[in-house]
């Protein structure tokens, strides 16, 4: 019960603040930047690996929604609409710049922001991260939006624009390659 009257709460609330925001109220827009910021940032952190390029693809992710704002449907949440914008800048950036399988920064940086980070073997996090980025951009992508910032499956469904069986069904796929990956870190008892 709570739930679904925090989710009308902030539904009727994004819609005000759309309704601001369409209006040209600065505070409105601040507002919406300001809710949202930290979520977009750390998407776009974990998918690009360099904090310049997060930075700029959070920065190109407002700046399209805000030009954007007055064809907001409302057929999906505020957020997931941000966050469809904020994958789609951040992938096609990541073409642009060519830089989709050479990172710059390790994966286990992206879990500092706003996390406290716990310590794993250094061979572990660098095969993880290597497992990773060898992930076909529809399974990394996925698995980082489900697996590491926590989105659910409606979210990514919404975001991406695939089936919820589709996002389901990368992660399964995208865990399975991780386990093979990393199969020689596993206990001889675990199969």
């Amino acid at each position: 019960m709570e739930l679904a009257a925090y989710e009308f709460r902030s539904s009727v609330n994004d819609t005000q603040l759309i309704t601001r925001v369409v209006a040209g109220d600065a505070a409105a827009e601040r507002e919406l930047y300001e809710t949202y910021v930290d979520r977009i940032y750390r998407l776009a952190f974990r998918l690009a690996g360099d904090d310049e390029l997060a930075r700029d693809f959070t920065q190109a992710t407002f700046i399209r929604a805000f030009e954007k704002i007055g064809s907001f449907r409302g057929e999906s949440s505020l957020s997931t609409w941000l966050h469809s914008i904020g994958v789609s800048v951040a992938l096609n950036g990541l073409r642009k710049t060519k830089r989709l399988r050479n990172r710059e920064a390790p994966m286990e940086e992206g879990l500092t922001v706003g996390v406290t980070q716990r310590e794993a073997d250094p061979d572990l996090k660098e095969r993880l991260a290597r497992a990773i980025d060898a992930l076909a951009d529809k399974y990394r992508t996925v698995f980082v939006m489900h697996d590491v910032e926590g989105y659910t499956h409606d979210e990514i469904s919404g975001t991406l624009n695939i089936p919820i069986g589709t996002s389901k069904s990368h992660l399964f796929q995208a865990r399975s390659k991780l386990r093979v990956a990393l199969a020689d870190f596993a206990p001889e008892w675990v199969s």
